[in-house]
């Protein structure tokens, strides 16, 4: 008999419930004296999960104080139903043991190139490779921006209306100097390979210009790519959520 077998519903609740409530009060640096309710609260604009899930966890706060009398675990009056207890046991598993972005959405090969090729070589590259969100590294290896095909086609009508012409914007510009034409560093971050799915979701919930987020082995500009996610993986991060 598996060990969750062997223990009540009321007792998997209680223990999920306290594994949350400390996870988060961890995490976020908040007293131990803070009340669930209020902690969910506070939380909710921070975290993509229990943004998700935010009406079900302040229920199971007050459920909470149903099945136990006056503060005390060691005496149960009731017992919630399985359905109850699953739900709060993945709510848990999604706040304690999240799955990592860089292993699941963002696992794949990343394609780079250098900030010295022209225009020309850049746009050849994302329709022959299929990427519209290539990073740009410069020759210090250093990451200067990222490539991406809607802002390219921006740059080349700009550079058209003030008399430019396209082949010279195909054949005298430098990917490099047309990221710093920009002066907008906000459409990509770069976040560590310990950046969880819903870490990645929230940084696409708060910003909603975000278009791809780089994940480095320590999440800095000097690391190639290990892994990327874009916005049109956030479907995808939100079903391993569901699922996980």
């Amino acid at each position: 008999m598996s060990e969750k077998t062997q223990k009540s519903n009321a007792r998997r609740f209680l223990e999920a419930y306290n594994n949350i409530d400390y996870a988060l009060k961890t995490r976020y640096n908040f007293s131990r004296a803070t009340g669930f309710s209020d902690l969910i609260r506070k939380v909710v604009s921070i975290n993509y999960v229990v943004r998700k899930y935010q009406d079900e966890l302040i229920d199971y706060g007050r459920l909470r104080n149903a099945i136990i009398h006056n503060n005390h675990e060691d005496f149960i009056i009731a017992e919630p139903h399985i359905e109850v207890v699953q739900n709060i046991e993945h709510i848990e598993k999604l706040l304690t043991t999240p799955p990592k972005a860089v292993e699941t959405v963002g696992k794949r090969k990343v394609l780079t190139i250098n900030s010295g090729k022209s225009m020309r070589e850049v746009i050849m590259l994302m329709a022959s490779s299929n990427f519209s969100n290539i990073p740009v590294y410069n020759q210090q290896n250093e990451l200067i921006g990222v490539a991406n095909g809607q802002k390219i086609l921006n740059s080349l009508g700009q550079y058209l209306i003030t008399g430019g012409k396209c082949s010279t914007f195909l054949d005298n510009v430098q990917i490099e100097d047309m990221l710093s034409s920009l002066n907008d560093t906000t459409y990509y971050v770069v976040k560590p390979s310990s950046c969880t799915v819903e870490e990645a979701l929230s940084e696409f919930d708060k910003n909603h210009k975000l278009l791809a987020i780089l994940f480095t082995k320590n999440g800095n500009k000097s690391e190639l790519p290990i892994g990327i996610m874009t916005g049109a993986n956030v479907v995808e991060a939100q079903k391993i959520l569901e699922d996980y």
